[in-house]
């Protein structure tokens, strides 16, 4: 059986060089001093009150009424058109 990093090679051989280009990007991204610090850090859980359920549940029952911002309108409400 081969090890992941012998997997990988194997997938990174059958991809074409655009593909290859943003794989490369995001290993440099995941291994830079950033997120590697970040992924190290311990994580810190916050306790969830009562108000905060309460908006959570009020903001699922808004979504499950079909009353949601279209990603189209805040892509266009934070000029992030294409």
């Amino acid at each position: 059986m081969a090890t992941d990093k012998q997997h990988a090679h194997q997938l990174l051989d059958q991809l074409d060089p655009g593909q290859l280009a943003a794989v490369l990007h995001l290993l440099q991204v995941m291994t830079g001093p950033l997120s590697r610090s970040l992924s190290l850090a311990p994580v810190e859980e916050e306790e969830i009150t009562p108000e905060t359920v309460a908006a959570l549940d009020r903001g699922r029952a808004s979504l499950a009424r079909g009353e949601g911002i279209a990603h189209e309108d805040v892509r266009h409400e934070f000029g992030l058109e294409k």
